[in-house]
């Protein structure tokens, strides 16, 4: 438990609570545009529950969801706003509080076969220079193939601030069944902590997949990082959707929930992550303040 960080949790939803619309193609950017305040109050209480590290809600601020257009017209302003309101929250803290910068899968989530290399570096330096004046480190989170997690690592590299990746793991009927753990994109997690543990990273992380999936993904990349004599760190934040997400567009709407899935079952989850060598742990979408207290309140006890 030495070192362990407490994660934020799902934007969207806590938007919404709060107050602030969501809806399609602009989700999560929309509050930027009209709410920012209420961006500001999300990561406010995520830091209330506990939340060492807090990401910015740039995850929206892609071509895919705003427009190519407005990308280019309003993207960089849009992109500083993120980073100010989530900075602005970690300063605000009585104890210290990190904040990541989020780089999302550039060309849309869970579309592995959207990705372009010729073009993601033109959109990612964008995010990443109106992201740098105010993070302590880069996410890239939500990836759905190891060029994703390559190209954010090109992306950042002339920054000077540390890199964590996070992949999203399939979570269909097969590898809730135990099969090997893969990404999205059919890659195996043994392959791509072999890619993270030469990358240059400090962290590989597990994200926006259902919770009983991330034990076995925790475990593998702990193995390949013991062989390969690899000290990065390891972290989980699952989702709580209630449907299989992969079969449908991920992209679409606001998804329905596991009504199981309440703070006190989220936390022994997290409990048993920790207990396979996670250290940096919270929630993806769906996962709101209410767990993040249970979590850190939990995990914070048994350290």
């Amino acid at each position: 438990m030495n070192g362990l960080r407490v994660l934020d949790g799902g934007m969207s939803r806590e938007l919404v609570r709060l107050g602030a619309e969501l809806k399609q193609p602009e989700w999560s950017a929309l509050a930027l545009m009209d709410a920012p305040d209420i961006v500001r109050q999300v990561h406010e209480e995520f830091i209330a529950a506990g939340a060492d590290v807090v990401t910015t809600n740039s995850y929206a601020l892609v071509p895919f969801h705003i427009g190519e257009e407005r990308f280019r017209a309003r993207g960089a302003e849009l992109i500083r706003l993120s980073g100010k309101l989530a900075r602005e929250a970690a300063e605000s803290a009585a104890t210290e509080v990190l904040v990541a910068g989020s780089l999302p899968p550039i060309f849309g989530s869970y579309e592995p076969e959207r990705f372009d290399a010729e073009r993601v570096q033109g959109y990612l330096s964008v995010l990443v220079e109106n992201l740098a004046p105010f993070v302590d480190v880069w996410l890239g989170e939500t990836l759905s193939l190891i060029a994703e997690g390559d190209a954010v690592r090109v992306a950042v590299a002339g920054t000077g601030k540390p890199f964590w990746i996070s992949y999203t793991l399939a979570d269909d009927p097969l590898q809730l069944s135990g099969s090997e753990p893969k990404l999205r994109s059919g890659e195996t997690v043994r392959e791509a902590a072999n890619w993270a543990a030469r990358s240059g990273a400090s962290a590989l992380l597990f994200n926006c997949a259902k919770p009983e999936v991330m034990q076995a993904a925790v475990e593998t990349a702990s193995a390949v990082f013991r062989e390969a004599g690899a000290n990065l760190e390891i972290g989980v934040y699952a989702n709580a959707f209630e449907t299989e997400v992969g079969e449908h567009a991920a992209n679409e709407g606001l998804s329905s929930t596991r009504e199981d899935l309440n703070g006190d079952v989220y936390s022994r989850f997290a409990c048993t992550w920790a207990d396979a060598g996670a250290t940096l742990i919270g929630g993806c979408c769906g996962i709101g303040a209410a767990h993040i207290h249970r979590v850190s309140e939990t995990l914070k006890a048994r350290g």
